[in-house]
């Protein structure tokens, strides 16, 4: 199988130390994010090592293996077809197979298989495989483009118009075969979107009130960043004669996420470690996905940088919540490695806000890092107050926070 594609390292080096080791990988993310074509390197880079490894790939989106539905199957397709005493098993979209944790539990106690999965569903690790086989996988999650991804991909140079086209139309990979316009692009967008609807939700999750589902998505869309409950959901389509509980709400939202479509994230007090139970936030995994639903306009501009801060944020590796300080909010708390730091998202830092965005977090009686990130070209090095002010194309191209 001779495929051509951009490496993606951010990726591939978190796997390497991995190969050939008793554990299994999965790989998870939204639909379309670049899940096979990683596939792909991770094979190339066992065939570097090994020129005549058994590879056995098992893809669920082709036809050819229609015939793998549940966990016999795919035991059954995998005992015929490796054909040594070592093999590498790759199976792409794994959650289409009924079962599949007792198939991988199974190939997993035989001793002989080094195993590669791939899933659109967050649930993944749920139930069987998790339970059985705690400490025996480890999880890579895959996201579409960074910005500098997305320049390499494209190949073009980092400038206001790139970043422009980023934010226009997301990150995933397919976009290179594509001519960057409007129409040709959230054409190709939109028919991403319909299947991870009908695939990842609707079929999965047996949904009836697809109009509802897509009604949601939309609201979402248009409610990027502020503050969500399924009550406030449920009290506005009372406002337009829709009946819909605050619990179907909740089962619908956490739908949409489990297909990494969207991200919740929750707030917290910033003086302690408790979390608020109402009022999370709702990002979207891919902002071209999101402007396919209801266009992109620069009066979304706040929104569309704070969900971009976000996604790079989750790229990095950092968990990430909202902090409340009494009647100030502080757009991300975001912790790795015991280490924390905050950050504010502004377009641009004028005379009138420039106490507001730089103030949230000056009112943080504490020694972590502080940053503010805005669109504006020029940037005050020292920052204000101490608090950091950071250009967000230089935020992108960075792999850390750099504090």
């Amino acid at each position: 199988m001779i495929k051509t594609y951009i490496q993606r390292p951010i990726y591939l080096n978190k796997i390497k130390p991995f190969i050939d080791k008793d554990i299994i990988k999965v790989i998870v993310g939204q639909r379309r994010v670049g899940k096979s074509y990683l596939l792909f390197q991770i094979m190339d880079e066992i065939k570097k090592k090994y020129k005549q490894a058994d590879v056995v790939y098992i893809n669920k989106e082709l036809n050819e293996f229609n015939g793998i539905k549940n966990c016999q199957d795919l035991l059954g397709y995998i005992k015929k077809n490796a054909k040594t005493k070592k093999s590498y098993i790759f199976i792409d979209e794994i959650q289409d197979i009924e079962r599949f944790e007792k198939a991988l539990r199974s190939l997993k106690a035989q001793g002989k298989y080094d195993i590669y999965c791939t899933g659109s569903n967050a649930n993944l690790l749920s139930g069987e495989l998790a339970t059985y086989l705690s400490g025996r996988y480890i999880e890579i999650k895959v996201f579409s483009l960074s910005y500098q991804e997305f320049l390499i991909f494209h190949k073009i140079k980092d400038s206001q118009e790139s970043f422009l086209q980023y934010i226009k139309y997301g990150g995933l990979p397919y976009l290179i075969n594509l001519e960057l316009k409007d129409e040709v692009v959230y054409d190709y967008l939109k028919s991403i979107y319909n299947t991870i609807l009908l695939k990842d939700v609707v079929a999965r999750y047996k949904i009836r009130n697809v109009s509802f589902l897509e009604n949601l998505a939309s609201y979402l869309a248009d409610n990027t960043g502020s503050l969500v409950s399924a009550k406030k959901i449920s009290d506005f389509l009372k406002s337009q004669k829709i009946k819909i509980s605050p619990n179907i709400v909740l089962d619908y939202l956490s739908f949409l996420v489990n297909a990494f479509f969207i991200f919740k994230v929750s707030r917290t007090d910033v003086r302690g470690k408790k979390f608020f139970e109402i009022n999370d936030k709702y990002y979207f995994e891919d902002l071209g996905l999101r402007h396919s639903l209801i266009g992109y306009k620069q009066l979304d501009i706040n929104k569309v940088l704070e969900n971009l801060v976000f996604l790079h944020l989750q790229i990095l590796g950092y968990k990430v919540a909202i902090g409340q300080l009494k009647d100030k909010e502080v757009d991300f708390v975001c912790e790795k490695q015991n280490k924390k730091v905050y950050v504010q998202v502004a377009y641009l830092i004028t005379d009138e806000n420039k106490d507001r965005e730089f103030g949230n977090l000056l009112a943080i009686q504490d020694n972590y890092p502080k940053v503010v990130i805005s669109a504006d070209e020029m940037v005050e090095e020292e920052g204000y107050k101490g608090v950091k002010h950071i250009n967000i194309r230089n935020f992108l191209g960075q792999d850390n926070l750099g504090l």
